[in-house]
């Protein structure tokens, strides 16, 4: 096994940012003083904030618009970005490793720009990547091909020598079908998928200073 390039997924992966995304609609709910339905968290856990937005409208019947919704939870999560998040364990060596070794590097998110940025500038972590892609951008989710074929187009390198690193089993499911290696990297939010992410993960990380090819 080789690497040319790395296509990283932020959040549970990049950063330590997924129990608070998870609840994130939950809290928007929160602070209109409605109660959210149990297990919607988990409902919305592999969905974009524009369509977490649109679910909320119609299930609730809130008045705010779907942009209104979709940029108070940007509003709520960015000042987290912007303040408090932090890398998971190994990221910044690993990508100082990837640097050094001359290994293209990519994000495919399905957080929004504005969130990311905050966190990536205050790190100093934006300058690693040749392009930091989003679901929202590009038109879909990480149930389709379509961002992680960006990744690698921005990148240049080929599918059989990039590795996806991903903490959400939907998002391995698909680079998988494509050909992409995989580096299945744990997050408590996903414990339940633990078993089929190693079965599909070339590599399985706890640490992603851990990773063994660089």
């Amino acid at each position: 096994m080789k690497i040319d390039g790395a296509i990283f997924d932020v959040d549970g992966v990049l950063l330590d940012t997924m129990p608070v995304w998870h609840d994130s609609a939950v809290r928007y709910l929160e602070h209109k003083g409605i109660e959210a339905e149990e297990g919607l968290g988990d409902k919305l856990f592999a969905t974009t904030v524009t369509i977490g937005a649109e679910y909320l409208k119609k299930t609730y019947g809130l008045p705010e618009s779907e942009d209104e919704i979709r940029q108070g939870i940007n509003d709520d999560m960015g000042a987290f970005y912007r303040e408090e998040a932090e890398p998971k364990p190994g990221v910044l060596s690993l990508l100082n490793r990837m640097k050094a070794a001359g290994v293209r590097m990519s994000v495919a998110t399905s957080t929004e720009r504005e969130c990311i940025m905050g966190a990536f500038d205050r790190l100093g972590m934006t300058d690693y990547f040749d392009a930091i892609l989003t679901c929202d951008e590009i038109g879909a989710t990480k149930d389709q091909p379509e961002i992680f074929m960006a990744a690698i187009d921005a990148m240049g390198t080929e599918i059989q020598n990039t590795w996806v690193f991903e903490d959400g089993l939907y998002s391995i499911k698909t680079a998988s079908a494509e050909g992409f290696r995989i580096a299945g990297v744990y997050d408590s939010v996903s414990e339940s998928d633990q078993d089929d992410i190693k079965k599909l993960s070339d590599v399985y990380l706890k640490d992603m200073g851990e990773f063994p090819l660089v």
